[in-house]
Parts: structure tokens; C-alpha cells; sequence
């Protein structure tokens, strides 16, 4: 394991250069992941050229028929573009299928909700049903509801109520008011009553296999029919259903079911539940209910409650359009607008709430908030910022097609963010001390650091020089060859930052394990353009360095559809999706970034001490962005690492 770790450590990537001794700015080479300078990268991409010049001529004059088009010829993936701005965030308002939406009914002052149901915690996919209902309100000058549907106490929990409302407010959003279904509950009574009167519901004793016969029998192969019960008189129905609130009926024994349209090809229409019996106390009514509301009878009538102009929902509920439209106009005077959108899916993830709690269960993760899961609790703690999600979101666009999104694309939008918005320090992940013979006179030495070379407006920092740097493993090698361009004995190597490139003399090794444990160098006077630049750590007390256990994580299942895997999705776990490293050592400058966080200021981390402490991210020079883990303590530092500099090329 400690080999593959070195060799994914010496694959990562540089996202941008520095500059060299002589102030001219580095280049960065995409094949080795270093800084080298402008002419080493020219003699580096010439003699590539050549080499593959040479196999490509080689291939032709061998081969006896023409090869497919994948070849050097073949045009080469583009670039990932790091530095662009931000689209407009309200884009996907001003355009497409939300635009239309806002068109049928353009009314002023616009009402939309959010409803989630709070019996788990919210996922990637609740993001995009977040910023499209808050977003919606507040570009259109309106506002929305946080409306918790909690018309099932047999599945919920104070902890998702609490959870659901900070992940609101962590992306940005303030709830106009925060309401209940259960708010309604005397109100939904009187119109259930009202509906039997309207001889539109009946109390119904079926069981499971009489319905479906009902419905259909299996796939539809039978006529439908309508349940004998429709028959009663209101009376007896009133009777029924009062029965049925007194508890007088156990849980499946009556339901009260909407008297709809038998007979209508949409099976919304197929006399649906309205209200059953649960045995169960209510967090917030207590036992004041035997009987509770069905989401069917209770969303849409709670729209008309809150005067919901737009009720947004993604397309399982295209079919329940006319159910909903057909219940409002039986009971209330006020008709919302139900239009519905696609959902938003990662690839490479499970969301099911079943699924999730096995995985959390069976500790294949270390809880809900995991930062290799996709619930939005989780990838909080990852770091990922709520700006970055907002900006993914805004960036797929609205429409009415579900969409199933590649994993990197998602890591695309949050590096791009990060490289705009976060300071840059020098992390090293797995630390060998470099111990710079000549280095006296510049030991103590205060270097002054940018957080970042593109916003002078973060500032800098200062870091000391030390005569004993930490360097990484990956960034040495006992042996050198051609291909090599980091530190080697006889070889020379430049310190970022540093007053002079170092040359390495010789090496110990520790002869039980045979890692090498400590690097001795010189300073090398005379190499003014080293061919590579790597990044240190002071050591030492005075240096303000500290240790760190650093989390880098790699997708959870190794496949793309991990529901589809022979054997199930626990079959598919990837054994590498969390690598630690016990060791790690960051520069002084950490001190301040964490003072400074939340970084970025945006969305919900828009202030000074309100971000937790995933707010505290930066750029980890030439290894990955990273963000304060919620396992720090006064004693230990804990990183997550959020993203790679760059997506990896096994992935592309």
C-alpha cells in the first residue's frame, strides 16, 4: 500500500506555476505534473514530438491495412479550462424550461415551496430541487416556503428536521417561513369530511391483493373495477371515517380513499389513499391522531393553503399533475401551477435511504455525513463549497429530462470554484527531511508568500526558511534516470520560494523497513533555472509548521452504476476510497487561512466564523484543494482532501 500511495502522490497534478529565481514565470508540464521553465518545456515537448513522430512512421510503413482514427493524428481532449469565470447565477431563470414555467403564469408576487419529506437526510439530488424553488422566489421578487411534510411519524426524526433546515440555509437560502403539513392537519380533516360529503371518498377495507385486482391485476392484464365500498352512503362513510379518527380501526383494517376516475388511463386517477390508520404519536401533535394524511390528499392542498403560485417538482410526479389539479378543485377556491423537471443524479453513488443506512450500518463508511457519500451533510464536511453546487446546478440548466451526471464533472465545477476562491499553501502528504548542509546563513529566514498569484486582494503570508525542510517521498528518488525531474543524489532540484535550488549529496536509509529516512543537500550557487520545482515545510519548533492526518478520497464503488454490480452494490466498494496519511506536515500560513475562514465567503459561508469548519480550505501546492475535517481537535489538524489539481488520466 505504501508504494501505490507514493506512486498516486507523485501523479498529482500542478494547477498553476510560480516563478522562478530570476522572476521568469514557470511552465507547467502536463505529462509529469512540474514546474519547469519555459525553454526545459520546449526541449521536453520537442523531443515527445519527435518520439512520437518516429512510432507513428514506424506504424505506417509496418502496417498492411490503415488503422482506425484513434491515432497520433487524432485530436487530443481539450485542456480542462480552470480560470473561467462564473456564468450568471440566474441563468437557468432567465432561459429554457423555468423561463416557460414562469411565462405560463407570470404573476407577481411569486410563492413556491420546498417539501421535503424529513425521514432522512438530503442528497446531492435535494440541492437542485433546493436552488430551483428558493431560486425561482427570489428571481422573480417572490419567496418560498421551507414546508416539512411530516405526515408520516412512523419515519421521522428531529435530527432530519434540524439537518434539512441547515443545508437550506448552508447554500444560501433564507425559508420565508418554516411550515409544517402538520400545521394543517384540523383543516385537512374538515376538507376530508367535506370531500365524503361531496360523495368524492369512501371508506375502503380492502386489502393489498384486492386492490391491485382493482387496479388492474398484474401489469393491467385484467379489467378494472371499482371497489364495492364506493357504494356507501355519506352517512355511512361520515360514520367510517369518524370511526377511523376515534380508533376505532387498527393500522390497514379502513382508509379513507379518493372517489376519482376508475376508468382514466393515468393510474393517479385510480382512487388513491386520502388518510389510513398509524398507531403512532406525532413529534409535533402528539396523540391527538389516529389517522394521518396521505401525500396525495395532504401536498396540494397545502400549496392552495400557502398560495404556492409555482409548485416545482421534479418528474415522478408528472402523472400526479391530475390528481393534484382534480383535488384542488374539489375542495379549495385557490389553484397553484404543479409543473415538474428532471431530477439531478451523480453517477458512481447510491442515494436510497436504505441503501445509505446499510452502508452507515454495516460501517463501511464512518457515518451519514462520510465525506465519500453523496448526502449533502457529507460532501459539507468533504469542503465541497455551497457556491460551487450552486454554480454545478446552474451550470446543467433546468429541464424536464432526468440526468444521470458523470461524477468528474461535478469535481470540474468544484475546482474550477476552488482555483478562483481559496489561498494556496505547501502541504506535504508523506515527509522526508532534507537536511541543507550550507543552509546557516538563510536558516530562520522569512520568506514573504502569496495566497494566490491571480487575487492579490487574499494577501500574503510569511514562512520561514529552514536549514531542515520536509520534502516529499515522491519527490525523491535513491536512483536517477533521464525521466526524472525531481531530487536524486548528484541532482539538482528547485524549492519553491527558496533563496537557492538544492542539490542532493546522499541519503540514509532505515534498514528494517528500507525507506529512505532523512536526505542530506547543498545548496547548488551555480543552477540558476532548475529544470522542476517542488514545494516544502520548514521543520523545526520555530517554524509554526504543523503535523496533520490527511484524508485523500477516492470514489466509493468502482463502478459507475454500482446497482448494477454482479452481486450487489456492496460488492462494488472500492478498497482504496479512503487513503490516509498519519503523518502529513503543513506550512505556518495554515494558522491564518483558518483565522480568515470562512474561504470563500458565499452562499451560506458568508461570514466570518459562520462557515464550520470545512469553511477552512486552500489549494495544497501540486497535491489537491483540502478542507479542515470536523475531527480536528486543539491537538490534531484532520484534511479532507476535496479535489485533485486536475482529473486524473485514468478517469478521462
Amino acid at each position: 500500500m505504501a508504494g501505490e500511495v507514493a506512486e498516486a502522490t507523485a501523479k498529482m497534478q500542478i494547477s498553476e506555476a510560480p516563478t522562478g529565481e530570476s522572476g521568469a514565470k514557470l511552465q507547467l508540464d502536463e505529462e509529469t505534473g512540474e514546474w519547469v521553465s519555459k525553454g526545459e518545456l520546449k526541449k521536453r515537448l520537442a523531443k515527445r514530438a519527435k518520439k512520437a513522430a518516429k512510432e507513428k512512421n514506424k506504424e505506417a510503413s509496418g502496417a498492411s491495412t490503415p488503422k482506425p482514427a484513434q491515432d497520433a493524428a487524432a485530436p487530443k481532449k481539450p485542456k480542462e479550462k480552470t480560470d473561467e469565470a462564473p456564468i450568471d447565477p440566474d441563468a437557468m431563470f432567465k432561459q429554457g424550461f423555468l423561463n416557460d414555467v414562469y411565462n405560463e403564469r407570470p404573476v407577481k408576487p411569486v410563492f413556491t415551496r420546498f417539501p421535503p419529506e424529513p425521514n432522512g437526510f438530503l442528497h446531492i439530488g435535494h440541492a437542485k430541487a433546493i436552488a430551483v424553488n428558493f431560486g425561482f422566489a427570489r428571481h422573480h421578487g417572490g419567496k418560498c416556503y421551507l414546508r416539512y411534510d411530516d405526515t408520516n411519524p412512523e419515519a421521522e426524526e428531529e435530527v432530519y428536521f434540524t439537518a434539512i433546515e441547515e443545508m437550506v440555509r448552508w447554500l444560501g437560502f433564507e425559508p420565508y417561513k418554516i411550515t409544517y403539513s402538520s400545521d394543517h392537519f384540523d383543516r385537512l380533516y374538515e376538507l376530508a369530511e367535506k370531500l365524503i360529503t361531496l360523495e368524492k371518498a369512501y371508506v375502503c377495507h380492502c386489502g393489498d391483493d384486492e386492490i391491485k385486482l382493482q387496479r388492474g391485476g398484474e401489469k393491467g392484464t385484467s379489467p378494472r373495477y371499482r371497489c364495492k365500498h364506493a357504494e356507501q352512503s355519506v352517512e355511512e362513510n361520515l360514520q367510517k371515517f369518524r370511526d377511523m379518527r376515534d380508533g376505532k380501526y387498527k393500522p390497514r383494517e379502513a382508509f379513507l380513499r379518493m372517489k376519482q376516475d376508475i376508468t382514466d388511463g393515468n393510474p393517479q386517477m385510480w382512487d388513491l389513499a386520502a388518510y389510513r390508520v398509524l398507531d403512532k404519536p406525532h413529534h409535533r401533535t402528539g396523540d391527538k391522531w389516529k389517522i394521518y394524511p396521505t401525500y396525495d390528499f395532504t401536498h396540494c392542498l397545502c400549496d392552495s393553503f400557502e398560495g404556492i403560485t409555482h409548485s416545482l417538482c421534479t418528474t415522478e410526479f408528472v402523472l400526479s399533475r391530475v390528481s393534484y389539479e382534480w383535488l384542488n378543485q374539489q375542495l379549495v377556491e385557490y389553484q397553484p401551477m404543479q409543473r415538474e423537471y428532471g431530477r439531478l443524479s451523480i453517477s458512481g453513488s447510491v442515494l436510497s435511504k436504505r441503501k445509505l443506512k446499510e452502508l452507515v450500518d454495516k460501517q463501511y463508511v464512518r457515518g451519514w455525513d462520510d465525506p465519500r457519500l453523496h448526502t449533502l451533510i457529507a460532501v459539507r464536511r468533504r469542503g465541497v463549497p455551497p457556491g460551487a453546487i450552486l454554480e454545478f446546478v446552474n451550470e446543467l440548466g433546468v429541464t424536464t429530462s432526468n440526468s444521470i451526471i458523470q461524477y468528474t464533472r461535478f469535481e470540474q465545477t468544484i475546482r474550477r470554484y476552488l482555483e478562483r476562491t481559496v489561498p494556496r499553501l505547501m502541504l506535504v502528504l508523506d515527509p522526508v527531511p532534507v537536511v541543507i548542509e550550507d543552509a546557516d546563513e538563510h536558516n530562520g529566514t522569512e520568506l514573504t508568500v502569496p495566497f494566490s498569484p491571480k487575487n492579490p486582494a487574499m494577501g500574503d503570508h510569511k514562512v520561514k526558511f529552514t536549514k531542515t525542510v520536509y520534502i516529499d517521498r515522491s519527490d525523491f528518488r535513491e536512483v536517477d534516470s533521464k525521466d526524472y525531474f525531481r531530487l536524486a543524489p548528484g541532482k539538482t532540484v528547485g524549492l519553491l520560494q527558496a533563496p537557492f535550488p538544492i542539490k542532493a549529496t546522499s541519503f540514509t536509509k532505515d534498514e528494517a523497513t528500507g525507506k529512505v529516512t532523512e536526505i542530506r543537500a547543498v545548496f547548488d550557487r551555480e543552477t540558476k533555472k532548475p529544470k522542476t520545482f517542488i514545494q516544502w515545510v520548514a521543520a523545526g519548533e520555530g517554524a509554526g509548521s504543523k503535523k496533520c492526518e490527511v484524508r485523500v478520497y477516492n470514489p466509493l464503488f468502482k463502478s459507475e452504476n454500482p446497482n448494477n454490480a454482479e452481486g450487489g452494490y456492496l460488492n462494488d466498494i472500492n478498497p482504496d476510497s479512503e487513503i490516509i496519511f498519519p503523518n502529513a506536515v503543513i506550512e505556518s500560513g495554515f494558522d491564518e487561512v483558518r483565522a480568515r475562514a470562512p474561504w470563500p465567503e458565499a452562499a451560506g459561508e458568508d461570514k466570518l466564523g459562520k462557515g464550520g469548519p470545512e469553511s477552512v480550505r486552500f489549494q495544497g501546492m501540486r497535491v489537491g484543494y483540502f478542507a479542515m475535517d470536523s475531527d480536528t481537535t486543539d491537538d490534531k489538524i484532520v484534511l479532507n482532501r476535496i479535489v485533485s489539481l486536475k482529473e486524473d488520466k485514468e478517469k478521462s
